[in-house]
């Protein structure tokens, strides 16, 4: 099992800041389009921020009832009132900023564990509380921030405004996808048996595979935004049913309740809009290659579109940058994916059974099922 470290520990209380700083700079940017009379957008980047918020406090008040069930009644009240005010995130917070202090500061001092306790129980409950907020940030990330990050894109190729407040947004969102990216494949290796840690070469690779990836893609979603607002929205909604299609033929489990499990699916088909994940912890070549053509071919078919359709477009510098970022992005996120696929993926995938604890057939101990194990793959 991998250690929480002082590393880790400082890696937390940074996204802590950038999480509360997210917060901060969405309402400026919210209020500063609603200044400017420009309502549409200001409800927007709230409406995703709300969609955002909401979805994640509903999983995580339900992971803290499943955690707690048949105990702490009293404290599961506080903690719906918490959620209900769309503060849940910041219990979670908390109680890694306890576990994991003890953890990488005082292991060696103190021990909370009961005699009855694992020895690991510290570590194991610091690694738990942080598996749990980055799997919350996943959802955050593509229900917010990409959508966000593609708002912002498309205002600045619409209108071409040069505000500070807009780049403010796009630097947020770019660190927030690299730091949720990041931090979910650390916690994907953590539930994986006998994989090395996480190093700074593969880190860095997935980081571009990813950010490169959505990069490009968004870029394209934009230039058919430009075309046809319709058109767009169109093919997101067709690109949903695919993917919300897919994840119900996976069968997942990774909630308790039918609701909570097709909210899942819902979510995760949303997450497929925009980058592709393993949902079953299988290997999935021919589905990646697929996915991944898939985002070629429609990039390339809206380029191609601008050259038949609106020819006079292409002399305009902007175009041509656009056009050039959207190519390379895609290029060199294909190249570091194949990169990392190929040298650094691990190997092993976890069973997926979450909600009950099963016997090591090696030896002969109960093993505790996590959460994680039945939660989107890589």
């Amino acid at each position: 099992m991998m250690k929480f470290t002082k590393q880790n520990f400082i890696f937390l209380v940074s996204g802590i800041l950038i999480y509360v700083v997210d917060i901060g700079v969405d309402f400026w940017v919210a209020s500063k389009y609603f200044c400017q009379g420009q309502y549409s957008w200001s409800i927007l980047i709230l409406c995703f921020r709300g969609l955002s918020s909401l979805i994640t406090q509903i999983f995580s008040y339900e992971w803290f009832k499943n955690d707690w069930e048949g105990t702490n009644t009293g404290k599961l009240k506080w903690i719906f009132l918490v959620h209900l005010f769309q503060c849940g995130i910041f219990i979670r917070y908390w109680f890694a900023l306890k576990y994991g202090c003890q953890a990488a500061f005082k292991q060696n001092s103190i021990r909370d564990a009961s005699e009855t306790d694992p020895p690991n129980f510290i570590q194991k409950k610091a690694v738990d509380v942080v598996t749990d907020i980055n799997m919350l940030r996943v959802f955050k990330t593509f229900l917010e921030t990409t959508p966000q990050l593609f708002v912002q894109i498309y205002i600045l190729m619409e209108h071409g405004k040069n505000n500070i407040y807009q780049y403010a947004a796009i630097i947020m969102s770019f660190c927030g996808i690299s730091i949720s990216t990041v931090d979910y494949q650390i916690s994907l290796r953590t539930s994986l048996p006998d994989k090395a840690e996480f190093h700074v070469l593969p880190k860095l690779v997935y980081l571009f595979y990813k950010l490169l990836t959505i990069t490009s893609w968004i870029l394209s979603i934009s230039l058919i935004t430009l075309l046809s607002v319709r058109s767009s929205v169109i093919l997101l909604i067709f690109l949903w049913i695919c993917g919300f299609t897919w994840v119900l033929k996976q069968h997942t489990a990774f909630c308790k309740s039918k609701k909570m499990e097709y909210l899942y699916r819902t979510v995760v088909g949303i997450i497929l809009i925009f980058t592709f994940f393993n949902i079953k912890g299988r290997k999935t070549k021919v589905c990646i290659s697929i996915y991944y053509a898939t985002h070629t071919v429609v990039t390339l078919g809206i380029l191609f579109v601008y050259v038949f359709w609106k020819p006079s477009i292409i002399k305009d510098i902007h175009f041509t940058i656009v056009s050039i970022l959207t190519i390379l992005s895609l290029v060199l996120g294909i190249i570091f994916l194949i990169v990392y696929y190929r040298h650094f993926h691990p190997t092993a995938y976890c069973r997926p059974q979450a909600y009950s604890d099963e016997v090591d057939g090696e030896t002969g101990q109960r093993v505790e099922i996590g959460r994680f194990q039945n939660f989107i793959m890589q």
